[in-house]
């Protein structure tokens, strides 16, 4: 891809800048300069630690990497570095303050969009088909995505609104749906802003199976709940029993019962658990303990992939479950245009070719296997980014979530996290074998 073939290139990679920094500035605005500077969780950075780390990112791969200027404030830089300083102890450093973060995060985008205008999207790796401007913007989009978690966790009244779903609403009519088995295209070679985990396309091969046509309800989450899910040895792997023993979970975080009814808090709202939406803030032990119960198991991620993308008809994966065009408010609940997932059902129109629903968007889904690198996978631009995260001690979630924005979401997009995590908008579905 070449900035000449691809006349809109440089366009697109403006547009996804902008509006990244649209929702930085939404997520950060709202708040006081205490909040921004608070930690208000020792699993989350403070989020003024986030916005100077968003600028501090961009400088390095666009004005330093790509174009070769000398850093701003180096002397900045190894406060930034996510590998250097856990989560933890990032509120213990000499951080900018809310004011100094936003004008250096601006500084640095002023200089970036100069860059834009003048750079040639073409003749490296970096800078073929515009990747480096893509990665930034799709950076700064899972920055915001951690900044909304930060969000959720925070005490207090509500400091940010957005209006409930009104997406499309059809009830499937089965309660899960029959992948054929054979050989499908998994990952991406051709997708240009793909990162290096998605990559290379690959040939797999999957048995048949079924899998759930929507995410597990609330409603359904609640029955494992009542029977005594929590409880219940036969259904956790050792280290989740240990887990829900240790910490005393009986519920999905955020979840609490009063007046034998249960309510759940959103981001500084109490309200009744709705029992249409998909179950929310559940661990990769909990998923696994409900599919147990169920009788059921998790998908494994090349056969969530192969229920997203595969289209038996022709044989061919698309980059969506309804085709390859760039998802639309039609499609999925993406982008943080809501702040809660729509109920399960809905979004007709982004089902997959075998009417598989809402695997896009909503809720990250956990899947049963392990954070591992494709057959020919190279690193790029940098090890720390996929590489050594993979292993047995991530497991894999797919198909974003309500706060992810489309520039960071797409039917090949692996995320990855600790089977412990709750916190992260995840929920799941169930698979079984035929």
């Amino acid at each position: 891809m070449t900035t000449e073939s691809h006349p809109g290139l440089r366009e697109r990679a403006a547009a996804a800048l902008t509006a990244a920094r649209a929702r930085t500035a939404a997520l950060t605005d709202p708040v006081t300069d205490e909040d921004l500077t608070a930690q208000h969780s020792p699993l989350m950075s403070p989020l003024v630690w986030d916005l100077a780390h968003i600028g501090n990112q961009e400088e390095l791969w666009l004005l330093s990497r790509v174009a070769g200027r000398a850093f701003l404030h180096p002397e900045i830089n190894s406060l930034y570095d996510a590998f250097q300083h856990p989560r933890s102890e990032r509120p213990k450093l000499p951080l900018l303050g809310p004011a100094e973060a936003r004008r250096y995060a601006a500084e640095v985008r002023g200089r970036v969009f100069d860059l834009l205008e003048r750079t040639p999207l073409e003749g490296s790796a970096l800078l073929d088909g515009g990747f480096a401007f893509g990665m930034i913007a799709q950076h700064e989009q899972q920055h915001d995505e951690t900044m909304l978690i930060t969000h959720q966790l925070r005490r207090g009244a509500a400091v940010l609104d957005a209006p409930d779903p009104d997406a499309p609403y059809d009830p499937p009519l089965a309660a899960e749906v029959l992948v054929p088995g054979g050989p499908f295209t998994m990952g991406t070679s051709a997708e240009p802003w793909s990162l290096d985990n998605e990559r290379p396309a690959h040939t797999r091969k999957t048995a048949p199976f079924w899998i759930d046509t929507v995410p597990v309800t609330n409603a359904a989450y609640q029955a494992f709940i009542a029977d005594g899910g929590y409880r219940d040895v036969r259904w956790w792997a050792p280290a989740g029993w240990d887990q829900i023993r240790e910490h005393g979970i009986e519920a999905p975080l955020f979840w609490h019962r009063e007046a034998g009814q249960w309510l759940r808090r959103r981001f500084g709202v109490t309200e009744p658990v709705p029992a249409e939406e998909p179950v929310l803030h559940v661990s990769w032990y909990e998923a696994d303990a409900y599919a147990r119960w169920a009788g059921r198991r998790l998908p494994t991620e090349a056969e969530w992939e192969k229920a997203a993308r595969h289209d038996p008809a022709s044989g061919r994966s698309t980059r969506y479950p309804w085709g390859d065009a760039d998802p639309t408010p039609a499609h999925a609940n993406l982008g943080q245009r809501h702040l809660r997932p729509a109920r399960a059902g809905s979004y007709p129109a982004g089902a997959s070719p075998l009417g598989v629903r809402q695997l896009i968007g909503d809720v990250w889904e956990w899947t049963a296997s392990d954070f591992l690198p494709y057959p020919g996978f190279r690193a790029f631009p940098y090890r720390e980014y996929s590489e050594v995260f993979f292993g047995p001690e991530h497991k894999v979630l797919r198909g974003g979530s309500f706060a992810v924005d489309p520039v960071a979401c797409r039917g090949t997009f692996r995320n990855w996290d600790l089977p412990v995590r709750r916190q992260i908008f995840s929920g799941f579905r169930t698979a079984r074998d035929v």
